[in-house]
């Protein structure tokens, strides 16, 4: 398998977590987002979005291809490799466990992704102070749920006593809070889930600041 990867895309780091837990050897191919690498023909004609990360396959028993969107790779990880498993069995318990990894990557992440904070301060002429202001109120419409969702329990990751899904997403989301300063202080909780996962190699084999180097 290779990896289209940036080492502070979110949704990358995600999909670096999954492998990770699931115990996969991968390729890392870097597309630098700062560069505009992933707006090359190159890319492009592997993921017309443009985005990343993509995950190639070439696999007999498979078949071959690129999956894009970090959620449909890791589930397609979580049902090819069944071990270790990333879900919860039960159908409400995983409809839950979805739920909250959706809450981060649908509800929070888009609003805050590079592409747009780029358009914030370029095309629509906002200062620094300005996209941080707009930054930090986002994470905080997402975050605060999210902390009153999980404070009723006392488990160490989101959804029971092993990681998963929500916990993939939730892990690099905070990493970018703090990155932008935001105070986390109000979410208990949530940094408790973080530490809990950032006990577990395969979260900090994942961390940005552990890839290869890339510019930006």
């Amino acid at each position: 398998m290779k990896l289209y990867d940036y080492s502070r895309s979110s949704a990358a780091y995600r999909v670096r977590i999954a492998l990770n837990l699931k115990g996969l050897a991968y390729d890392s191919i870097p597309i630098s987002l700062l560069d505009s690498a992933q707006l090359g023909e190159d890319y492009r004609a592997l993921n017309p979005t443009g985005l990343v990360p993509s995950l190639a396959i070439d696999d007999q028993g498979r078949g071959e291809g690129i999956i894009t969107q970090s959620l449909a790779i890791i589930e397609y990880l979580d049902e090819c490799y069944p071990e270790s498993p990333l879900l919860p069995a039960a159908p409400l318990a995983r409809a839950r466990t979805r739920a909250l990894a959706l809450q981060v990557a649908c509800d929070i992440h888009p609003l805050n992704n590079l592409r747009v904070l780029k358009y914030l301060t370029g095309e629509l002429g906002l200062g620094e102070e300005q996209k941080n202001s707009w930054y930090h109120h986002w994470l905080k419409q997402g975050l605060g749920p999210l902390e009153q969702q999980l404070s009723g329990s006392d488990t160490p990751f989101s959804c029971g006593d092993t990681p998963g899904l929500a916990d993939i997403c939730l892990v690099p989301q905070l990493y970018n809070a703090r990155r932008f300063e935001l105070d986390l202080t109000p979410y208990p909780r949530l940094t408790a889930i973080e530490q809990s996962c950032n006990r577990l190699e395969a979260f900090r084999l994942a961390h940005p600041d552990r890839q290869p180097a890339q510019h930006g």
